[in-house]
């Protein structure tokens, strides 16, 4: 069997646009992945066009050799860009191993390790103004209720204040009232989380804001400072009494690595779309397993992701919860025949071959490319500077 096409549909879902990539071999036999990276599609997809000749005449199924050309053979060093465009491949080659035998993917990972997977969502699905800016406490309260109503056990908030190196008082006091809005919506057998997104620029500023959420019992704080300064991360980490994660934007196994060994995160976050695919994603996993550090693979994305991971969370022992954000769009279950199931707050274990999934191309093409929505103008201080978002 040999791979004798890459091809690539960018589908817009409003707040980012999905690149699905899929992969053609001469026996018939095809498979998809998912490539999305916020605000970088026309990159990413450009990536796949120079990454293609590298394996263009290959066998789909060694696929460690593959990512192995792609990464090594690309002589400059990929950053989110290209490993991003190196997941949409190698998620597509597993679709088409699995089809190949007959099999699901988890089954090829190592096999089920769990009944059922552990999700939460987001505040506002694929609203981009309830996940970034949920500010209001009339608003915040209906859209948790409508989480809860739908079967959500766990959902994820992003209210952190825009912030510099020191906390405000009136920031201090917003997300103390945010968050009291939020548990009591939702009551104590609904797990929650919040998203700094990188906004504190010091230690000091972020250990300020967990103080203030710990009482009301997250299940983890993400991304307290921004990402690449570990000694920062490793001290809010050594006081944190909640969960710290972090690793949505690490893209290299070398990063995870350096977050693991230091032991600065209690729970790693890495994007299956991002850090080079499913092979990859299983090295971290053996790695933060080995130093006592959970998993909350990072996926805010398109339906493929969440499929690939479905199959890496069913195949994982050390993974506490999946993020996912299914029904982002009204036409979300159209564009993929997707084997995605939600029951009582889980993902139940899928059957089919490879992915087990069909793009509709008709649906896809009825969503061409747009230009995402930028909402980082607000991320600026009342004196002009510019922050974190």
């Amino acid at each position: 069997m040999k791979i004798t096409d890459i091809t690539t549909k960018v589908v817009n879902a409003q707040m980012r646009n999905w690149v699905f990539v899929k992969v053609v071999t001469d026996e018939g036999l095809y498979g998809w992945g998912e490539a999305t990276l916020e605000w970088k599609t026309r990159g990413v997809v450009g990536t796949i066009e120079d990454l293609k000749p590298l394996v263009i005449g290959r066998d789909p199924r060694d696929i460690e050799q593959l990512v192995r050309i792609m990464v090594k053979h690309s002589f400059w060093r990929l950053g989110a860009i290209g490993m991003s465009a190196v997941s949409g491949i190698e998620h597509a080659l597993w679709d088409i191993y699995g089809k190949s035998l007959g099999l699901p993917v988890w089954r090829l990972l190592g096999g089920k390790v769990r009944d059922r997977l552990d999700v939460y969502t987001h505040l506002g699905m694929g609203d981009m103004r309830a996940v970034y800016e949920t500010f209001d406490p009339g608003l915040l309260k209906a859209s948790a209720a409508r989480l809860v109503e739908a079967g959500y056990r766990a959902l994820k908030v992003v209210f952190i204040p825009y912030t510099h190196y020191t906390p405000a008082q009136e920031g201090l006091r917003k997300v103390d009232e945010l968050m009291a809005v939020l548990r009591d919506t939702v009551g104590e057998d609904v797990e929650l989380m919040v998203d700094f997104h990188g906004r504190p620029a010091s230690s000091a500023a972020a250990s300020r804001y967990i103080e203030v959420l710990a009482p009301y019992k997250p299940l983890f704080v993400e991304e307290p400072v921004p990402p690449g300064d570990l000694t920062a991360l490793a001290a809010v980490t050594a006081s944190s009494p909640v969960a710290v994660a972090t690793g949505e934007r690490l893209v290299q196994l070398e990063e995870f690595d350096q977050l693991v060994g230091q032991r600065a995160a209690h729970i790693a976050q890495p994007d299956l779309c991002h850090v080079g695919g499913l092979l990859i994603g299983k090295k971290i996993a053996a790695m933060a397993e080995a130093a006592g550090i959970g998993l909350a693979p990072h996926n805010p994305l398109g339906p493929i992701a969440g499929t690939v991971a479905l199959h890496f969370g069913v195949s994982t022992p050390n993974l506490v919860i999946q993020e996912e954000m299914v029904g982002a769009v009204p036409w979300y279950d159209e564009v993929v025949s997707n084997p995605i199931r939600r029951v009582d707050g889980a993902w139940q274990v899928p059957e089919a071959p490879g992915l087990g999934i069909e793009v509709d191309e008709a649906v896809a093409d009825a969503h061409p490319f747009e230009q995402e929505i930028l909402h980082t103008q607000t991320a600026v201080l009342a004196d002009g500077t510019v922050v974190d978002w």
